[in-house]
This record gives structure tokens, C-alpha cells and sequence, in this order.
């Protein structure tokens, strides 16, 4: 079950703040509210021994932090991306419970504009000994404003980019450890780039025109648009090689466009290679072959 849920049942029951989106994306998404439960309270136990500072974590030992395996979370326009977060964490008294999301925004208390949940109530823990455990869940990103709670939506671009990550732990005696800070994680618009080397065969000496389209995933309207301004990498391989080398770097121009020469010398493969920004995720074609005559 989905912790949109839980939060559902239990608001009432712990008065959960409702967290208001930024006028300037509710006017184009539609009023959206997150609720976001704190760690005491998704634990389900008392705030007064939660561990914010320094001093107060000093009961506990976090290690082994990983969300997506250490990759970007990159989310197209339709599919929901799924990916694993886990946490290793070591308390005297052993390793009761574990929780990770991902938010996005200023403060969790306020300017929280985006949030991302585990998909568990309760998160799966393997101990190694009696005072550590390595716990595990998975987080659910999907395109576009698919709920009224727009929890776990991707629902405007603006949130492509760097989001932050909460760890907690609950120990087996009752004390928790929380950091809505612990580290950060890139959410990123995934991108789409095309490649076309014409003409072919050509004769040794003569132009090649190299063409493509670099476009990225609008969350928004759930289609891919052009993007424009961007530095892209033009590549070549020689038949007889395994390894590409850089060529020249274009720009791409209205909607994505991208258009280059170069001169026919030998048979082998033409490709663009995009690195990507913060928001938008780095993309390379494969190779269009070339018979040179």
C-alpha cells in the first residue's frame, strides 16, 4: 500500500499540515497539497525521542545510503519509474524500522513543493548482527498530476532537478534518528536524441550532412518537446574501431534541431552525444553508418 494512503487515514488523528504548492505552479497544475508525515509520526510513536541534531543521532550509525543504486532517477512522460532506496543503520538495541523519501523544496515544514514516498508501510530489514540492519524500500516518480494529493507526482518540470533525501531509523528500544537533509538525489526530464548521416554511399572527399533531434520528456503535457540551446557532441568511429572520438560540438537550434558537415574520408559510424543538465538527463544515439567509396 501506498504511504498516500496511510497519510489519508491518519490525518485527522495527527493533524498532519497540509503543504500548499507555490501559487505560481498550482495556477497551471491546479490546486495540490502534500502531506507529509513526520518520522515520529510514520512510525507511529512519539516525537520527544527523535534525533535531529548531531548530539542526538550519536545513538545510531548510518551508513550504506543508496537510492537508484547510486544512478539519477530519470522519468520519461508516461511510465512511472520505480526504484529502490535502502539504509544501513547500527543501534545497541538493534534496527526496529527504517523510512527514506525524497522531497523537494526549500523546507519540509514550508516551501515543500514536491514528494516522493516509499511505497511500504514498513520497510524490510535484514540484520548482519543484533545491532545492525540494512533495510530497504522503493520509491514510485510519475509523470504528470495523476491524483488530487499530487503525492508522488511529478506534476510540473519545474521540479526536474536536485531533490533532497530523509533518512530515519527506528531502534528496537524506541528512539529514532531523522535527517530530512541527509543527502541530496537528481530527478531528472529524460531526453530522446536522434541521428541521421546522409548521403550514403558517398564518395571520398565530399560533404556529409550529420542531422538529428534532441528532445526531453515534458511532465506537464506528457509529450516530448524540442530543446533548444544545448551543447551536443558530434562523434565518429572508424569501421575498423571500437572507440568513438569527438568530432566538433553544435548547438542545438528551434526545436531541437541539429545540423552539421563534415568531410567523407573513411567507411565508419556518426553519432551525437548530449551531456545533459541538472534537469535533463545526459543521452548519447548509437552510430550511423557510412560507406565511403
Amino acid at each position: 500500500m501506498r504511504i498516500r494512503a496511510t497519510v489519508a487515514a491518519v490525518t485527522g488523528a495527527l493533524a498532519l499540515s497540509a503543504l500548499v504548492i507555490p501559487a505560481a505552479q498550482a495556477d497551471s497544475q491546479g490546486a495540490t497539497s502534500l502531506d507529509r508525515p513526520s518520522a515520529a509520526e510514520r512510525f507511529g510513536a512519539t516525537s520527544a525521542k527523535s534525533g535531529f541534531s548531531a548530539a542526538a543521532a550519536a545513538p545510531f550509525t548510518i551508513s550504506g545510503v543508496s537510492v537508484n543504486a547510486g544512478k539519477d532517477v530519470v522519468v520519461g512522460t508516461t511510465a512511472a519509474k520505480t526504484f529502490n532506496v535502502s539504509v544501513t543503520a547500527t543501534h545497541a538495541s538493534g534496527i526496529a524500522d527504517a523510512y527514506m523519501d525524497l522531497w523537494h523544496g526549500t523546507d519540509v515544514e514550508e516551501g515543500l513543493d514536491g514528494y516522493l514516498p516509499p511505497n511500504q508501510d514498513a520497510a524490510t530489514c535484514t540484520a548482519s548482527s543484533a545491532t545492525t540492519s540494512t533495510c530497504k524500500l522503493t520509491i514510485t516518480a510519475t509523470p504528470g498530476l495523476n491524483s488530487d494529493t499530487g503525492i508522488g507526482d511529478l506534476y510540473a518540470n519545474a521540479l526536474a532537478g536536485t531533490w533532497h533525501v530523509t533518512v530515519a531509523v527506528l531502534s528496537t528500544d524506541g528512539e529514532i534518528y531523522s535527517n530530512d537533509f541527509y543527502k541530496t538525489q537528481k530527478v531528472q526530464r529524460l531526453s530522446k536524441l536522434t541521428v541521421n548521416a546522409a548521403p550514403e554511399p558517398v564518395v571520398k572527399g565530399k560533404t556529409i550532412t550529420v542531422t538529428g533531434k534532441l528532445t526531453r520528456a515534458d511532465w506537464e503535457t506528457k509529450k516530448y518537446v524540442g530543446l533548444s540551446g544545448q551543447s551536443v557532441g558530434l562523434q565518429f568511429r572508424k569501421a575498423s574501431s571500437n572507440t568513438y572520438t569527438s568530432v566538433k560540438g553544435i548547438k542545438s537550434t528551434t526545436g531541437g534541431a541539429l545540423k552539421t558537415t563534415v568531410k567523407a574520408s573513411v567507411d565508419g559510424f556518426h553519432r551525437f552525444s548530449y551531456k545533459g543538465i541538472a534537469s535533463t538527463a545526459a543521452v548519447t544515439t548509437a552510430g550511423d553508418y557510412v560507406d565511403v567509396k
